[in-house]
């Protein structure tokens, strides 16, 4: 009789931790909504479709529960048909893949590509009174992340010889990332970095990894070198001192926001570095805005959420019997966890600015909908691994 009451509870909690991811990745994109609302409100002016792009907090505002029925809807699509076990020219990625790719080269072309704070990375789409605006690295970014899982559980026997497998790989990896670094270094080194770390999980050689290091260290260094505005932020980090009202003015005012925060914050809505002090409020430096109106409490728990999100993932992927979905499960968490750990070091000053949202908080439709759509892969991950089990245990 315990035995079997013992059985119950496992069985419950394990068809319950989807629904607890879920809730975390919702309980972030509410926080998030809260505090673009509080960042934006002051540079609100009224509802109007024709500017509904220029407000952060009326984007933000419709884009949550559009983003959490993106993620209920994807979840009930087999993750299995985004893998390669039919052939590459019979998965959905290897469209996606070259969709992200067209667009990438389209963002860079002049008056297609739309240009922001001196960097061509949007693509605007006019609907009616409308304009939509669409960031094509986000799209390249998880399609390289999926399709990447996808080969390497595929043709990870390829992968063991260099120019059969490897070799090809790495160039069209070179060819997305070096578009991406053209206008958008942090996007291109979260995707550099992500899939070194797919390709380490899948099988590849660890030799054949080590190997194109310097080659990508020479082409970054060249990227920085080659960008005024990379070196002085790069010089700026090193010496924030002799930089403070220029270069690294949104760090240093970033930092003042966080601790003028203290422990219980200033009260939500009662901050006032986002009146024209800390530039990006809503986008880059949202983690700023939290720090100053809930205080350490609340950063804390953005932080903690962020965790409990990575462990619950971490069950998922342990739970996982299926190569795909294991693999694919542990670059979606993988993703997510460096991307907020590289924002949050951004926003405290530990690493240099990168341009880089935090995951679920920030202002941004495209990486908002984007990143709840690879939560939604997830939730079915979990689903189909539940399912799995129960039909073990039966």
């Amino acid at each position: 009789m315990a035995e079997t009451a013992t059985t119950l509870v496992e069985l419950d909690y394990k068809e319950n931790l989807g629904w607890c991811i879920g809730a975390v990745v919702i309980t972030l994109m509410a926080i998030g909504t809260v505090f673009v609302f509080s960042a934006g409100v002051e540079v609100a002016k009224g509802v109007n479709l024709s500017r509904f792009y220029e407000s952060a907090n009326l984007r933000k505002t419709l884009f949550f529960p559009l983003a959490v029925a993106v993620m209920l809807v994807v979840s009930r699509f087999n993750y299995r048909r985004l893998g390669f076990d039919n052939g590459l020219w019979r998965s959905p990625m290897t469209y996606l893949f070259g969709i992200s790719v067209i667009l990438l080269v389209l963002v860079l072309i002049p008056h297609i590509g739309s240009e922001i704070n001196q960097a061509r990375r949007w693509l605007r789409i006019p609907l009616g009174p409308a304009t939509i605006s669409f960031q094509p690295s986000e799209l390249a970014k998880w399609t390289v992340i999926f399709s990447l899982s996808a080969f390497c559980v595929k043709y990870g026997d390829r992968l063991k010889s260099f120019k059969q497998g490897f070799l090809p790989v790495c160039i069209v990896l070179g060819l997305v990332v070096g578009l991406i670094i053209i206008e958008d270094f942090g996007s291109a080194a979260l995707i550099a970095m992500l899939a070194f770390f797919i390709l380490l999980i899948g099988g590849a050689n660890w030799r054949y990894l080590v190997a194109p290091l310097p080659v990508a260290a020479i082409g970054f260094a060249a990227a920085i070198l080659a960008s005024p505005t990379r070196i002085t932020r790069i010089t700026s980090f090193l010496h924030p001192d002799q930089f403070t009202g220029s270069s690294n003015y949104q760090a240093s005012q970033s930092l003042v926001a966080i601790g003028s925060g203290g422990l219980f914050g200033k009260g939500l809505g009662m901050g006032v570095c986002k009146y024209g002090h800390l530039p990006e409020d809503t986008t880059d430096f949202i983690f700023a805005i939290i720090g100053e109106e809930m205080g350490l409490l609340g950063t804390l728990t953005v932080i903690a959420l962020f965790i409990i999100f990575i462990v619950l993932g971490v069950m998922v992927i342990n739970r996982c019997k299926e190569p795909f979905g294991k693999l694919l499960a542990t670059s979606i968490v993988l993703a997510v966890g460096v991307q907020a750990a590289l924002n949050i070091g951004v926003v405290t000053v530990v690493l240099p600015t990168k341009g880089l949202p935090l995951p679920f908080v920030s202002a941004g439709g495209t990486s908002m909908l984007l990143t709840a759509a690879a939560v939604g892969v997830l939730l079915n991950i979990a689903s189909q691994c539940e399912k799995t089990q129960l039909r073990e245990d039966e």
